[in-house]
């Protein structure tokens, strides 16, 4: 199927334009000024636009986080600093030199690195997220920039079926058979031809300065997609299993979820007292002794605090993120289907222009140009059909742009959050 689809995209652009015309008449040049060629521009396919994207800024600020998370860790394994204190008194004794140490105890400190290594987790979840979410912008920007070039494309071919039915129209003016009616007319349509072509150029700098943006080129680089993508649809139900086990906003409430379990269990280790003992040596007592000493322990009495909201704070927490969980994965799975559904039902509409509607587009095209040419039929009838081939072409246009769209806010829903 992915071989398929492959051909349907390389043969979209071909079968999108006209060459009946071209073959039965010789080309006139046409007035609007050629564009640069291909070979000039920078051509890019969808794989490497998603490599490059990887500098996207957004992405290099989220990879940032990770040093704060790792010194969070740090933070986290530090030790309490003992205190020490001199005293000088008129008592006796009169020096005294202490030291205390304050003794964590409950497991305190191994409940602070889990917490800040759930932190850590999350924020590479988080940064896993971002790049999906670049990568739709991205998909986006390049399926835009692919259908503005095709209509470009479609826009060129169908200034030049104009110049050539103002070729014929001045050719049969000339010999007497028509009015100069006719050679006006032909004139309004190449004319509006060309405008049509010059508004396309304009959309086709627009998509491409918002591809380059994305992917970190120069603005005004000539860059050129590649129409050599996937176009495959996959089934409703697969794509939701691929969804659910891989979509990054999943993957971040996962780890948020692990994070609010490894705080419920340092709030939990808090509600264990900690003792401080402390050694003291004195000295200047000299009518009873010269040097002393005395030792202390201290601990906090759990008389009116015993921290208990602030455990049943982060199992509140921890269950507000578990149901949020749940919800996320139904938005996702409802996302999903109604994304595939959309795909696989623009990818017919795709075919059908591909495969039925502009072929005998094409026929009807031909055989109103040789009948204009013969003398059979009026210019009125030879520009409805050209009219008719605008339409018909911008609508095949449409139903590939659709596609492609459709086929990037599926990639969206499982992947990224769902908007």
């Amino acid at each position: 199927m992915r071989h398929l689809a492959g051909r349907h995209a390389r043969s979209l652009l071909v079968l999108l334009l006209w060459p009946g015309l071209a073959a039965a008449q010789t080309s006139a040049p046409p007035t609007v000024s050629p564009s640069p060629s291909p070979s000039s521009e920078a051509p890019v396919t969808l794989d490497e636009a998603l490599a490059l994207a990887r500098a996207n800024p957004a992405i290099t600020a989220a990879r940032l986080r990770r040093a704060v998370d790792l010194a969070g860790i740090d933070i986290a394994r530090e030790r309490p600093n003992p205190e020490a204190r001199y005293e000088h008194t008129n008592e006796l004794p009169h020096d005294a030199l202490s030291a205390a140490q304050l003794i964590e105890l409950g497991g305190k400190r191994g409940r602070r690195i889990a917490v800040a290594e759930a932190i850590l987790r999350t924020g590479e979840a988080e940064l896993a997220q971002t790049e999906a979410e670049v990568t739709a912008e991205v998909y986006l920007a390049f399926f835009g920039l692919a259908g503005t070039q095709r209509r470009l494309e479609v826009a060129r071919e169908l200034h030049q079926i104009a110049a050539r039915a103002r070729e014929a129209a001045s050719a049969r003016y000339e010999v007497g058979d028509v009015s100069r009616l006719d050679v006006l007319q032909a004139d309004l349509a190449l004319y509006q031809a060309e405008n049509d072509a010059t508004a396309v150029e304009g959309e086709r700098a627009g998509a491409r300065a918002e591809l380059n943006a994305l992917i970190g080129r120069d603005i005004a680089a000539p860059t050129v997609a590649s129409e050599r993508f996937d176009l495959s649809v996959p089934e409703p139900a697969e794509a939701t299993i691929i969804a659910l086990e891989s979509n990054t906003a999943l993957a971040v409430i996962d780890r948020q979820v692990a994070e609010a379990r490894a705080r419920a269990a340092l709030a939990r280790a808090q509600r264990v007292p900690d003792p401080t003992v402390e050694g003291t040596v004195t000295h200047g007592a000299e009518s009873e002794f010269t040097w002393g000493y005395r030792a202390a322990v201290a601990v906090v009495v759990p008389l009116f605090t015993r921290h208990t909201a602030a455990v049943r704070q982060e199992e509140a927490t921890l269950a507000l993120t578990l149901a949020q969980r749940e919800a996320m994965a139904q938005r996702i799975r409802g996302a999903v289907a109604s994304a595939t559904f959309r795909a696989a039902a623009a990818r017919q509409q795709y075919l059908r222009y591909r495969d039925d509607i502009l072929p005998k587009s094409r026929e009807v095209e031909a055989m109103a140009q040789e009948s204009y040419r013969a003398g059979q039929t009026n210019l009125v009838a030879l520009l409805q059909s050209l009219q008719s081939a605008r339409e018909l072409r911008a609508k095949a246009l449409q139903a590939a742009a659709d596609f492609e769209n459709a086929l990037a806010a599926l990639r969206q829903a499982m992947t990224a959050p769902p908007k």
